[in-house]
């Protein structure tokens, strides 16, 4: 039986480790597969499970490796020594170790912390606010002239939105843009438990486009009365720029709906604003134009006369016209509600126009055109009805107006054509007493103003 052994010669003491590697490469180099034996040294190649054989390994692969071993020990290295440092300063935080405060890192540099939380649901204001607005339709009769000069009348109808603004012992008072109720034969409202009622104009102010309505409570059932509410009238002086906006109202007729949006920018001005009937407000001075409040909530045909909302429930502005084009997108506006308090206070308090039965009706007394925008600004001249002829005797004459004189409202109420002052005229009975405001020229081209009482008569003066 062959037997392996080492031997312990004088060569393996002089230099045993060298020896015996000269001996085995030797012995490898004879025979690589079968062992052989050299000398007194016997060669055993290594069993083939103990060869392992040199792979090589992608550079890309090492490169990654190495780059994912640095950024763990480095990730370690920089966690313990910042939870070290927090710990020596008295920075740590029990509750969240491993979270360095942003506010502690930049010294004198904090950020700024806050408690508010914004939410878009706005569902409970909108309650609140909803049973203060009603929906209003618009019944007027329009009037066409052809190309023969025939006159021909069609009748129209317009939505729009108001606000209840004060319950009398008598009427529910509603505020709303003059053009939502401009020329109306019948107004009706409805409120948000969907039951209709007819009103009536109580004032207008057509340059500022403001009117007031009144319901009688007579016609009012107490189930709706149960229902409905008086709104609450907030400060337009105190806005700010970006702070919510909420915007309810009868949108294309269509019945009461909500837009959100914040407040855009603040005193624009009227006079560059187009409306909802795409009108420029062209008779508005510019001392007297109104400063309209800009929102991004979605403002639409019937919206006009719908209430604006601050995040407090408090009406804080009167929606009334938009922007439209294919290149305009989220700019509507609002007639700020402090701006016109004193407008809406001065309405509310006028005596409800009801109309008189034809035959009872007053006539002022004049024959007349309408000076228009046009006409306006070529002649410097205020939008109104230029007076062609005063009758004699009639209620005019004897009032002092006088041919020339151009006549811009009646019984308070801004008129702007012929067609509008016998619109008016259909709430005063003859004999009836009303207050006329004219235009007169004055020497050096301008126009000063005048108020003055015109007892209506009859007609056949």
């Amino acid at each position: 039986m062959d037997e392996r052994y080492h031997y312990y010669g004088p060569e393996i003491q002089r230099g045993e480790d060298s020896f015996r590697d000269e001996v085995v490469e030797e012995a490898a180099a004879r025979d690589e597969n079968h062992g052989g034996t050299y000398g007194s040294f016997q060669y055993v190649p290594p069993r083939q499970a103990e060869v392992k054989k040199k792979r090589h390994v992608p550079k890309l692969v090492r490169f990654v490796g190495m780059a994912v071993l640095f950024g763990l020990v480095s990730g370690g290295v920089f966690f313990g020594v910042n939870m070290i440092g927090n710990r020596l300063l008295g920075n740590d935080d029990s509750t969240n170790p491993g979270i360095t405060n942003p506010g502690d890192i930049a010294g004198n540099a904090v950020l700024t912390r806050s408690s508010s939380v914004v939410t878009s649901d706005v569902s409970g204001i909108v309650e609140d606010v909803m049973p203060s607005v009603v929906s209003i339709t618009n019944m007027s009769v329009q009037q066409v002239q052809n190309f023969f000069g025939r006159v021909s009348q069609y009748n129209s109808t317009s939505a729009g939105t108001g606000i209840i603004i004060a319950q009398t012992e008598e009427e529910l008072l509603i505020v709303t843009n003059y053009h939502v109720i401009a020329g109306s034969e019948t107004l009706t409202v409805t409120f948000c438990d969907k039951t209709s009622v007819e009103a009536d104009v109580k004032g207008s102010d057509s340059e500022h486009d403001i009117a007031v309505i009144a319901v009688p409570l007579q016609s009012v059932s107490g189930d709706t009365m149960s229902k409905i509410a008086v709104a609450t009238l907030g400060d337009s002086t105190q806005l700010k720029v970006g702070e919510p906006a909420i915007a309810i109202g009868n949108a294309l007729g269509y019945g009461q709906s909500v837009t959100t949006g914040v407040i855009s920018a603040l005193d624009v001005n009227s006079s560059t604003v187009n409306s909802e009937q795409s009108m420029v407000a062209t008779d508005m001075v510019d001392e007297d134009a109104v400063k309209l409040i800009q929102t991004d909530a979605a403002i639409n045909p019937g919206n006009s006369g719908g209430a604006l909302v601050n995040a407090n429930g408090e009406v804080i502005g009167i929606n009334s016209s938009k922007i439209a084009g294919s290149k305009v997108e989220g700019m509507g506006y609002a007639i700020p509600i402090s701006d016109v308090s004193d407008i809406i206070h001065s309405l509310m308090n006028q005596k409800t126009k009801h109309k008189v039965e034809e035959g009872e009706q007053g006539y002022l007394g004049i024959r007349g055109y309408d000076v228009i925008a046009e006409s306006s600004q070529r002649y410097n001249m205020p939008t109104g009805v230029y007076v062609s002829e005063v009758i004699k005797g009639g209620g005019a004459e004897k009032a002092g107006i006088q041919k020339g004189n151009i006549i811009t409202a009646i019984g308070g109420t801004r008129v702007e054509s012929m067609t509008a002052l016998k619109k008016e005229l259909e709430y005063y009975a003859k004999g009836e007493t009303v207050e006329v405001t004219i235009a007169i020229p004055q020497s050096d081209g301008e126009y000063g103003k005048e108020t003055v009482e015109v007892t209506l008569g009859d007609g056949t003066d």
